[in-house]
């Protein structure tokens, strides 16, 4: 039920009510303390807080013509109020969006202050130019259609093409609400909940600026397959964008897993399952992805049909249509809604069945379209079209099959409507979530007051009959309703007839179920489940640091360990220069060679510095590499005195003449029989794979195939593989876009802990220790770096760097940025070694 609090709030309030106030800052809070500025200051907060952002603010307003004032009240049907009910019960809520009303500029800071103080409400005002942009342009005709599948194909049909002015509109609104976001934001301890595509590059602006803000984001609409969603010339940006919030929500499975193959498509960022969640590995957080849709507010509605007035007029429409099979839709007048195919099965089932004419009622509620424009248009001309064309055919006096009722109504009226139809028709063609299905359930159910006004007795058992649109969000959740093809007429009148003659029975089955998932699953629960889970998410902020990454809405918040930070070339060399036994370990692929390039050969610049780097004799310097021994010979033949541990430590030489030495493993490689024909299948299934064959291991790649299907076909090579290669002495990884499979007990870890043991037994113990790599197989080596470390029995290496490439989870204690940042530093070190000299010989090879 609506609590006391909340109906005292929805008394009707007005300016001229509060102008008998002093003139106060429009930024301030209600205890009279200047709210947080750019830089997060703010008043100590002691209650939790909670900000909701959407594109409108739940309030309704008016102006009288008279006096011209205006008077405002909080609007109970919207969603964002509604959620409120799922915080704890000490939450204080804030709201941040626009007005549904215009307000004249010269009374824009009254009316802000008015709904900052007695709503808690801060509004966006834009001036006509930047609301036309935004939302009419960007949001609602360009997409809005193309997130519901409806790609611009000509100006005429789709809604509009992508126009570089109105996406700087969406972007210029976008910062004016993280401005008023700003300005009651206190960043360490507010959540703040953004809501929906209107939104959807405000958590960069907001991320840029309060780096562990705890930021969640909730998509209302569907989102489009990856096919629909690339067409964005602005697309990166915008996932980049939702990438900055600590949890982003969907409706159903379907959208997230357009979203996250997004995500793989275009950034390359693959998922986890972890424990029933799902993730996104980014910059160095988890990205957690939230599926639940969303629910009504069971207490406001079972309050609505509570009362004498729907009960009245429950009692009148039942009266009216006495005798008649009454079935009901209730939509937004626009074109995914599917209103047309609607009518037109309608006017199929009449045809296929003349002994329905006269008895069965189809009563299409429109609401008023939310957008303005020509689609608009088009849709209300064709419905009444139709409309008129199946009453025309099949009515007859005092019987209109279809009741098209265009006037907007009420809630209540709404209700009544519902109460009384034996069936819901919601055939939307493309929908983001629709609750009218979950209204008319709980409608149906009934209350003391309406059961009496409808003559239903109370052990009377409650029925009712959903038929839904696959395409709609609420479909999933409804798995009594009876799931249609909106496109398909025959079928959709074929289920008509069904809902028409099911027994009572049947239908009293299918809505207890329905009623008790939509009761246990309301608004509140929805809220609570969302605001757990952004809580969650949010746990290890404080043990991290951030570092800002890149620029304008390519901007991400790089998260690092606390002792984790940027390895800089004066601390090496000063360590450098203070050592006498030095060991440095140099993966390669990634590390200094990027990945992407295409000729993996190494550059002179890096030979030379290698071959300056041996040429101390206080240096023993290995290349430690996944890559075989035959290419690494040839690549680095002119370092003489350089030592090299190929496939993972397998084979390895201490310098160009010495002998490869086989790890103490043995070479039993029967297992590749077994191997390379399943690899063999899986290659010859998807297009773009290949297989890399070694000495000790195989290596299955698929960064080349489509990532979904690749992915797809190495999880279950390696379940294969794994299932196949139970009882041999073999190991079964799966990498990034490779499945590799070697002989147990080789790692790079394990070649750390070999050198530096055969160091110690030479009589040369390590005193500096330079270890660095990029990927997972050199965490291998971080891991036995820390373990030796940690080992109080082991002699101490007085100096240890252990440093990955890029910023990113890692047992290392170090990193840097990129491959050049590695020469840069490797380059450092070679001139400490050899002296100035080798600047004039590296320039000249550069």
């Amino acid at each position: 039920m609506i609590t006391q609090s909340c109906k005292d709030s929805l008394d009707m309030i007005s300016v001229n009510d509060f102008r008998g106030l002093e003139r106060i800052p429009a930024v301030m809070n209600e205890l009279g303390y200047e709210v947080g500025d750019e830089h997060g200051q703010g008043p100590v907060v002691s209650k939790q807080r909670r900000i909701i952002v959407a594109n409108q603010l739940p309030i309704r307003g008016y102006r009288n013509e008279g006096t011209k004032g205006w008077f405002f009240e909080f609007d109970k049907d919207s969603l964002v109020l509604q959620l409120k009910d799922g915080f704890p019960a000490n939450t204080e809520v804030w709201y941040v969006g626009m007005l549904k009303v215009d307000v004249e500029k010269e009374d824009q800071e009254e009316v802000a202050q008015l709904m900052f103080h007695k709503f808690r409400c801060v509004p966006v005002f834009l001036t006509v130019d930047q609301k036309n942009k935004y939302y009419h342009g960007f949001c609602k005709h360009y997409l809005w259609p193309l997130f519901h599948y409806m790609l611009p194909l000509s100006p005429s049909h789709g809604g509009v093409r992508f126009d570089k002015s109105l996406w700087e509109g969406y972007i210029v609104a976008n910062q004016l609400f993280a401005n008023k976001v700003a300005e009651i934001l206190w960043p360490d301890k507010d959540s703040v909940w953004v809501h929906d595509y209107h939104l959807m590059v405000l958590p960069s602006i907001l991320r840029n600026r309060y780096t562990r803000v705890k930021l969640g984001f909730f998509l209302h609409s569907p989102f489009p397959s990856s096919e629909i969603y690339r067409t964005i010339p602005v697309r990166e940006q915008i996932l980049r964008s939702l990438l900055n919030c600590d949890l982003i929500g969907f409706h159903t499975f379907d959208y997230a897993r357009h979203f996250l193959s997004c995500c793989s498509r275009l950034l390359g960022i693959d998922y986890q399952c972890k424990r029933g969640y799902i993730g996104l590995d980014y910059c160095g957080k988890t990205i957690n992805i939230k599926i639940l849709p969303v629910g009504i507010h069971m207490g406001q509605l079972e309050s609505d049909l509570n009362m004498e007035q729907t009960a009245t007029l429950a009692k009148q429409l039942k009266e009216k249509f006495e005798g008649k099979v009454v079935m009901v839709g209730v939509d937004d007048l626009d074109m995914f809604k599917g209103i047309s195919l609607k009518f037109s099965a309608m006017g199929r089932l009449l045809e296929m069945h003349p002994e329905l004419i006269g008895s069965v009622v189809l009563v299409q509620i429109a609401n008023p379209a939310r957008s303005r424009g020509k689609d608009v248009q088009e849709v209300r001309f064709e419905t009444s079209v139709i409309a008129q064309q199946i009453n025309n055919k099949y009515g007859k006096e005092g019987y209109e099959p279809i009741v098209f009722i265009n006037d907007p109504l009420s809630a209540l009226e709404k209700a009544a409507y519902y109460a009384i139809s034996e069936c819901c028709v919601v055939n939307a063609v493309r929908d983001g979530m629709n609750l009218v299905s979950y209204k008319y359930t709980v409608c149906r159910q009934g209350s003391p007051v309406l059961d009496k006004a409808l003559g239903i007795n109370e052990s009377d058992q409650r029925k009712s009959f959903l038929i839904v649109s696959e395409f709609i969000g609420c479909s999933p959740s409804l798995s009594g309703a009876y799931r249609v093809n909106p496109w398909d007429v025959n079928a959709v009148a074929d289920a008509m007839y069904v809902g028409i003659h099911m027994k009572d029975e049947e239908k009293h089955l299918r809505h207890e179920k329905h009623y008790n998932y939509i009761s246990s699953h309301d608004v509140a629960f929805w809220a609570r489940s969302f605001d757990q889970d952004l809580d969650r998410a949010c746990k290890e902020h404080h043990l991290k640091r951030y570092y800002n990454v890149g620029f304008g809405l390519n901007f991400r918040a790089a998260a690092v360990g606390k002792n984790f930070r940027m390895l800089t070339v004066e601390t090496v060399v000063a360590a450098y220069n203070n050592t006498n036994s030095r060991l440095i370990l140099l993966d390669y692929d990634g590390t200094m060679k990027p990945k992407s390039a295409v000729d993996k050969t190494p550059r002179n610049e890096v030979i030379s510095i290698l071959n300056c780097l041996c040429s101390d004799p206080k240096n023993i310097v290995f290349i430690v590499s996944g890559r075989g021994r035959d290419p690494l010979s040839k690549w680095f033949s002119p370092c003489e005195k350089l030592g090299i541990s190929a496939e993972h430590g397998y084979f390895t030489r201490w310098t160009r003449d010495s002998q490869w030495e086989t790890c103490s493993v043995a070479m039993d490689c029967d297992w590749k029989k077994t191997v390379e024909p399943v690899m063999e299948v899986y290659t010859a299934t998807t297009d773009g794979s290949f297989i890399e064959h070694k000495e000790s291991a195989l290596v299955w790649h698929y960064q080349d195939a489509d990532p979904d299907f690749g992915g797809c076909q190495a999880k279950e090579l390696l379940d294969h593989l794994e299932s196949v290669l139970a009882n041999e002495p073999v190991v079964v990884k799966r990498g990034r876009q490779i499945v590799e499979v070697k002989p147990q007990g080789v790692s790079k870890g394990v070649v750390v802990e070999d050198l530096i043991s055969s160091m110690r037994s030479k009589g040369k113990s390590p005193d500096f220790l330079f270890c660095i790599g990029d990927d997972k197989s050199d965490e291998d080596m971080f891991e036995s770096i820390a373990r030796l470390f940690d080992n109080p029995s082991l002699p101490p290496i007085a100096e240890v760097f252990a440093c990955t490439v890029g910023h990113k989870p890692s047992k290392a204690k170090y990193y840097l940025d990129d491959t050049p940042d590695v020469i840069e530093l490797l380059q450092g070190l070679a001139t400490a070694s050899v002296g100035p000299k080798v600047t004039h010989t590296l320039e000249e090879d550069i």
